[in-house]
């Protein structure tokens, strides 16, 4: 029997950040090899800036746009126009370092019933991003990542129970696993028909992890292998919009996979992330008049 060389298939959806985008492929090019793909999808696409990211690789796929579909949208017109076996979703404000490529593919490679594989994530400051998660219930309003208490009091339970891999020394099995750096198989991308293009930004990845968990398949968190991830930079250019789609996908994610007698609870859902989604646009106003 012949064994093809493992390849991966790198997707990038870029936002307007060029300069990010040139680090994040500048850390990559070392990391990939011959038979890898890199693709760029690039939204409200500026031809000088997009070029002046990709000059010194030749072999990046650009896709450049003049509208933005969404996160979603965006990685699926990547890896439809790519065919390596394996797909690693990279956020362009992330610094690859070292074998990151190689390390998930290798699990995955070794792993059969792992269906998504997800690196450490560090934030600029070195301290670890809480990207391994329960996936959201009840607790989640109190412990998730971007809570009051989780932000006061890291160590409480709801936190604890829902923030998992945190600390872990080796791989760990999680419910679901952030988009800013992870890699699934081709063949189940195509099998759950990638990702659903109804959330613009935000909770796709924990949709795609839960469609990946009906199917059969683990999801494993890897804290050996690392980006360093600066966040938000693409946000940055429409904060508000952003914060309001965070909430909007929330409500997408509960909607979809809700029981019959939790959707009965979805008004209250609806209006409590909505309540939730303007007070933080109110408070980021604040913040940056000051």
């Amino acid at each position: 029997m012949i064994r093809l060389p493992m390849s991966t298939a790198v997707l990038i959806v870029n936002y307007r950040a060029y300069g990010d985008l040139t680090r994040c492929l500048a850390s990559l090019a070392p990391n990939i090899g011959n038979d890898d793909e890199v693709v760029v999808v690039d939204y409200e696409s500026n031809a000088a800036a997009l070029a002046a990211a990709v000059r010194d690789h030749p072999r990046v796929i650009t896709l450049p746009l003049s509208d933005n579909r969404g996160f979603a949208a965006g990685v699926n017109l990547a890896a439809a126009n790519t065919r390596a076996p394996y797909l690693l979703l990279l956020n362009p404000d992330t610094i690859v370092e070292g074998p990151v490529v190689r390390e998930l593919e290798t699990w995955l490679a070794s792993q059969h019933d792992v269906g998504v594989a997800g690196a450490c994530v560090i934030n600029v400051d070195g301290s670890v991003q809480p990207t391994a998660r329960k996936f959201p219930d009840a607790t989640t309003l109190l412990g998730g990542r971007s809570t009051w208490l989780t932000s006061r009091f890291p160590q409480n339970w709801f936190s604890r129970r829902n923030l998992v891999g945190l600390g872990s020394p080796g791989p760990v099995d999680v419910d679901w696993l952030s988009g800013a750096c992870f890699m699934t198989r081709r063949d189940l991308f195509d099998r759950l028909g990638g990702f659903d293009e109804s959330f613009f930004m935000y909770w796709e990845d924990a949709d795609y992890c839960l469609r990946a968990a009906s199917a059969g398949f683990r999801r494993t968190y890897l804290p050996t292998s690392s980006v360093r991830h600066v966040g938000g930079t693409s946000a940055e250019y429409a904060l508000a919009s952003a914060i309001r789609a965070f909430h909007q996908s929330a409500f997408r994610m509960y909607w979809k996979h809700a029981s019959p007698i939790g959707k009965l609870a979805a008004p209250l859902i609806r209006a409590g992330l909505w309540l939730r989604g303007e007070r933080r646009v109110r408070q980021e106003v604040r913040r940056r008049k000051r």
